[in-house]
């Protein structure tokens, strides 16, 4: 039994530290690509920043550990089948510079994993709507937000000169790339304590689902790690490939989507910190023209992202029929 949650704990930080490798970008791609950090020193920052947001709350990783199945009704293969079918795709997605949602990925095992065990009676249809309603909407957000908080920053400052904005919001972007770290940890390294705190309930090592204080550290410090490891090919993309981006435009995109994040984890709804920081680009991008944004590139962002959630469902599915 001890054997058994060691295992689960282990893909549990193997799971979170993908994350953090390709959500890095999500934090420093904006502020690396203008160069206003260089890429050691923002990796640095985002961990550390990783780290402090995931002992913000809980609140997400009681969602994750109840509002997709209930805890008592899975067994250890359903944890490990959602885990390593979550990894997998996050890795290989990392490995093609697409940035994807470890969100969609991680609830896509679960629920694919939990179906192949007992049917998908044993789903939580409310806490799954409510789940999918964050994922759904926050993007949207993140477009609008970005659109709106870039507007009025130009109706306030569009009148300096270009280089005087560059130098002032250079230093503004460096709080709101930290800003935006603290918030994906807040977030994002909560979906691993929610899963681990899940496994420990299911096979009644705790009583109920408050989060020990060991599983926030160690999800908070794979976090850190697979931040500190910087997606490189998913850096590039997000902050090279699909916009051409100025100092200006980094502070409001991380602004506009930290905001989404902190506001999410707040109440205790999963969003995936990926499609808001990408969205949120976009909006920013679309106040110049909306060919500013490359979208043969955002194209096929959207894509990974549509195809995230019913491969990880479909995979974690495979592995219990493989293993049971």
């Amino acid at each position: 039994m001890l054997d058994i949650l060691l295992i689960i704990i282990f893909l549990a930080i193997l799971f979170d530290i993908s994350n953090g490798w390709n959500d890095s970008a999500n934090a420093i791609a904006t502020v690396v690509s203008t160069k206003v950090l260089t890429p050691l020193a923002a990796v640095t920052m985002a961990a550390v920043m990783n780290i402090i947001g995931a002992f913000l709350t809980t609140a997400v990783a009681k969602t994750i550990g109840k509002g997709i199945v209930d805890p008592t009704a899975v067994t250890d293969l359903v944890i490990m089948a959602a885990l390593a079918s979550a990894f997998l795709w996050n890795t290989i997605m990392t490995l093609f510079g697409l940035p994807v949602s470890a969100s969609h990925a991680l609830v896509g095992g679960i629920i694919g994993a939990a179906a192949a065990y007992g049917g998908f009676g044993i789903l939580n249809s409310e806490g799954i709507t409510k789940i999918f309603t964050a994922l759904i909407v926050s993007p949207f957000l993140g477009i609008l937000i970005g659109f709106g908080f870039m507007k009025l920053i130009l109706k306030i400052f569009g009148g300096m000169a270009p280089g005087t904005i560059n130098k002032h919001f250079g230093k503004l972007q460096i709080m709101s790339s930290a800003f935006m770290a603290f918030g994906h940890g807040s977030n994002d390294a909560q979906k691993v304590m929610g899963i681990i705190t899940m496994a420990l309930l299911s096979r009644g090592t705790i009583s109920t689902l408050e989060v020990p204080v060991w599983v926030i550290f160690t999800a908070a410090l794979a976090m850190g790690i697979g931040t500190f490891m910087g997606g490189w090919k998913v850096i590039k993309t997000i902050g090279m490939k699909m916009l051409k981006l100025q100092p200006i435009h980094g502070f409001a995109a991380e602004t506009s989507a930290t905001m989404i994040i902190i506001g999410a984890s707040h109440f205790g709804l999963p969003v995936s910190t990926t499609h808001v920081i990408s969205t949120a680009i976009m909006g920013v991008g679309a106040t110049q023209r909306l060919s500013a944004v490359r979208w043969g590139v955002a194209g096929k962002i959207i894509m990974a992202w549509v195809l995230t959630l019913p491969v990880c469902i479909v995979l974690a599915w495979i592995i219990v029929r493989l293993l049971e």
